[in-house]
C-alpha cells in the first residue's frame, strides 16, 4: 500500500513539473518574455512581481488574462504592453494561472 501511495505521489509530481514547463513555454512561445522575465525586471515587471502584486485579488486571472489579450497602459510605468491578439482566450488564462503560481 505504501509503495502505491509513494508511486502516485511521484508520478503527481511529475505531472505538475510537466504543467509548469508546458505554462513557461506557452509564455515563451506567445511573446511574454521578450518584455518579461521570471526574477528581475525587464521592459516590463517580473513575473513574480505581477503575481505578488495581485496574489491577493480574487479575480486576479480573469483580470491579468484580460491584460495579456488587451494590452495595459500605466500600471507599472509609462511603457505600455501591447495587446496580445494572436492569444486564445483559453491561453491568455492558462498565461495568468501560471503568473500567478510563481509567488
Amino acid at each position: 500500500m505504501r509503495a502505491v501511495l509513494v508511486g502516485m505521489i511521484a508520478a503527481s509530481a511529475l505531472l505538475l513539473a510537466a504543467n509548469v514547463q508546458a505554462d513557461a513555454d506557452l509564455a515563451k512561445n506567445s511573446g511574454c518574455l521578450n518584455c518579461h522575465n521570471v526574477d528581475t525586471k525587464l521592459v516590463g515587471p517580473s513575473l513574480k512581481e505581477i503575481a505578488a502584486k495581485y496574489a491577493d485579488q480574487d479575480d486576479a486571472s480573469a483580470y491579468l488574462a484580460g491584460k495579456i489579450k488587451n494590452g495595459s497602459n500605466g500600471v507599472w510605468g509609462p511603457v505600455p504592453m501591447p495587446p496580445n491578439a494572436m492569444v486564445s482566450d483559453e491561453n491568455a488564462k492558462v498565461l495568468a494561472d501560471f503568473i500567478l503560481s510563481l509567488k
